[in-house]
């Protein structure tokens, strides 16, 4: 057993040690060198066990006062070296506000893109659900079962992209129609869907055209379906996209899919502006897909998005949304 004097240089050592350590690494090293498994004071705890009985309570107590002593300096410098460093942390990695942020461009989805979520978002809302198909499209589905017989203008090589060889009958689809036939051969009555997606038509790129377009087209299908149904539904369409005063009106016009078949007209910003087209379900297009015309009627409608968004924000011209000048969607608030 060591002495009592011996107890009192070592605890001596362990407090110089603690002071003397100038961060918490070096207090570590002076924790482990003076406290630690090895120290002097943690043998002479170990050599307790080989006192006589009687003795051994009274050198205990005296290890038990030294090693207090000892944990007690160790704790008061660990807190003061952590205060040290916390400070110094705080001076060293001081931000500095008022120096300009660094910015980098950030992608951002097309304003073409961002309408027909919010278009898609609307109607699935109403309970609709929405249908794609594919842009390379059969001449059937894109005009024999719309209807159009084979001598109808659209037709034409002047208004569609044919695709090589001519026996293969298929087409670069002119509008989403298609996606409405294929959504009838597939599904049974009722049916409510949209159908937003990219179409093609043999144009020139100007002002107010291109040959790549987006359309959003919808379908009602069930029992009972009015002219009244679809005026409700584009007026609801029509107040999500160009606010709640706007009005729609319809004028008679001619599809050979939709039978009546009207223009819709919005008011927007004090005028009438054309906007798509609508009408009811022609029964041979209900024929041709498989729906019995007897039993179900149905109303269709098909609005550009490029014109929507071009009202809707006063675009004048076509090329700035189809030539992905990053200017044009930084207006939107994208990519900034």
């Amino acid at each position: 057993m060591s002495s009592k004097g011996d107890l009192q240089n070592w605890v001596g050592a362990a407090l110089t040690a603690f002071s003397l350590a100038t961060n918490l690494e070096a207090l570590k090293s002076a924790r482990i060198a003076h406290f630690g498994d090895k120290s002097p004071l943690a043998q002479a705890s170990r050599s307790l066990g080989s006192l006589p009985a009687q003795e051994r309570a009274a050198a205990g107590k005296i290890i038990g006062e030294a090693k207090e002593q000892v944990a007690a300096a160790l704790t008061l410098r660990n807190h003061e070296l952590e205060l040290e460093r916390d400070a110094s942390t705080l001076l060293e990695e001081v931000v500095d506000v008022t120096l300009s942020a660094a910015r980098s461009h950030r992608g951002g989805l097309h304003p073409l893109t961002i309408l027909t979520n919010e278009i898609s978002d609307f109607f699935m809302g109403q309970g609709y659900g929405i249908e794609e198909g594919p842009e390379l499209e059969s001449e059937w589905l894109n005009f024999d079962a719309l209807n159009m017989p084979a001598d109808h203008p659209a037709r034409s090589m002047q208004d569609t992209f044919f695709v090589d060889p001519p026996q293969a009958h298929l087409v670069l689809r002119t509008h989403t129609s298609p996606v409405q036939i294929r959504t009838m051969l597939e599904k049974q009555p009722p049916i409510y869907v949209i159908c937003p997606g990219r179409t093609f038509r043999a144009d020139e790129l100007d002002a107010t055209h291109t040959p790549v377009f987006h359309q959003v087209e919808g379908l009602v299908v069930d029992r009972g379906i009015s002219m009244a149904h679809l005026k409700g539904t584009l007026d609801l369409f029509a107040q999500k996209m160009f606010g709640g005063q706007a009005q729609t009106r319809l004028r008679p016009s001619f599809f050979p899919f939709t039978e009546p078949s009207a223009e819709v007209d919005v008011f927007f910003n004090g005028r009438w502006i054309e906007w798509g087209g609508c009408g009811m379900v022609n029964p041979k297009v209900l024929i041709a897909a498989g729906v019995d015309p007897m039993q179900y009627s149905g109303f269709a409608f098909g609005m550009g998005l490029e014109r929507t968004l071009m009202v809707r924000h006063g675009i004048t011209d076509m090329h700035d949304i189809v030539e992905g000048d990053i200017r044009f969607s930084r207006a939107f608030g994208i990519g900034l």
